[in-house]
């Protein structure tokens, strides 16, 4: 057995559900246990161990390779360590079967985890290794939730020239993603007996007309703003919660919205441009941030140069963009250029049946071994 495919097994059988979405006191919530794991693997193999503490039972694992001579560059592998909740307890035990690992977090992004320490490892044990390049792992808590693992690793004045954050990209380079921004709107009436509703104003009536103006107007505005990489920008209604009873016109109504950004939007400019077209429609609603911290859209120059020894080493020749967000749209305006990498493909995250393909595991392994040697 492969050890990256070794390694990828045992982190599945460790639990690592975000404490976010299950309730106090879940026996396998939080990234601890998988942490001192990697620990433990780490120092086995000569590397430095540290912990970052970000909350209370939380902190990020980071090992480094760091040269004998003097640094002039640092490389960041930057994975996240904990999942979502699984549908069933099974998915905490590895199952193999045709050329594929079953099991929560194999794609997002256990298999990223284990690629990267592995390779890191491996390089270690070679001569080839960089002599004036340190590479650093920082297994990150929290990017589930509140991506508060890579905002403390930002927010402590950490430096690399380039970071690698771990996500299932089928093993190609991204140097582009979305930016994820949520918002509430709400709507005021006035309360009213339901046998008189004339003497009412329905807010419910009035954020109707909000939601087809959003779904309707509002997305096609949108399909016209082109990113080369990324496609349109987008919106989508999630809920909608409004009134008491049935026989009382309701004062009160509220959606939230998934409001997908593209690099250059921001928080206010977003919130400007739909008050604007509620205001030409001579509808009124109220706007705010349903998400505590920005989640912004990623950009990095492709033509960079660590950027581009990384895509040469890679028999890859064009930048690509995806959907979601991760981890690199929080470290790159901290100053750490950051692009996207792992095994595995987003289709197969969050899945009652999440799988990563061996393969591609083994592949993207290869690939950062050979990007190392070439540092110099």
């Amino acid at each position: 057995m492969s050890a990256v495919k070794k390694l990828l097994r045992e982190l599945i059988a460790l639990p690592s559900v975000n404490p976010a979405f299950v309730p106090p006191g879940y026996a396998r919530a939080g990234e601890q246990r998988v942490a001192d794991f990697l620990a433990a693997t780490a120092a086995q193999a000569g590397l430095p161990v540290e912990f970052q503490k970000v909350s209370q039972g939380r902190s990020n694992f980071i090992t480094r390779l760091t040269p004998a001579g003097k640094i002039r560059q640092r490389i960041l592998l930057a994975p996240h360590l904990d999942t979502v909740p699984v549908a069933h307890d099974s998915q905490f035990s590895p199952i193999e079967k045709n050329g594929r690992i079953y099991g929560r977090g194999a794609c997002d992004t256990k298999g990223s985890v284990a690629a990267m320490l592995c390779a890191l490892m491996a390089i270690a044990q070679r001569q080839d290794r960089p002599q004036e390049t340190e590479i650093i792992f920082a297994g990150l808590v929290d990017e589930e939730d509140g991506q508060t693992g890579s905002r403390a690793l930002a927010a402590s004045g950490f430096k690399a020239e380039l970071a690698i954050v771990g996500e299932p990209t089928d093993g190609k380079i991204v140097t582009a993603h979305k930016g994820s921004l949520w918002l509430r709107l709400e709507t005021r009436g006035k309360a009213a007996h339901g046998s008189r509703p004339e003497f009412g104003v329905n807010a419910v009536h009035e954020m109707a007309r909000v939601v087809d103006l959003l779904q309707t107007s509002y997305a096609a505005q949108l399909r016209r703003k082109k990113h080369s990489l990324l496609g349109c920008a987008s919106v989508s209604v999630g809920t909608i919660s409004g009134g008491i009873q049935a026989n009382i016109v309701p004062d009160q109504c509220a959606i939230t919205i998934d409001r997908r950004t593209l690099p250059g939007e921001t928080e206010r400019s977003v919130r400007q441009e739909m008050q604007k077209l509620l205001r030409q429609k001579k509808l009124s609603a109220a706007i705010t941030n349903s998400k505590p911290v920005s989640c912004l859209a990623l950009k990095t120059d492709f033509k960079l140069p660590l950027v581009q020894q990384f895509f040469q080493t890679a028999g890859q020749t064009k930048p690509l963009g995806v959907d979601y967000f991760c981890d690199a749209a929080v470290l790159s305006p901290a100053g750490i250029p950051s692009v996207v990498f792992g095994p595995g493909n987003i289709a197969q995250a969050h899945t009652s049946d999440e799988w990563i393909s061996i393969k591609s595991l083994e592949q993207s392994a290869a690939m950062l071994v050979r990007f190392f040697a070439s540092l110099p």
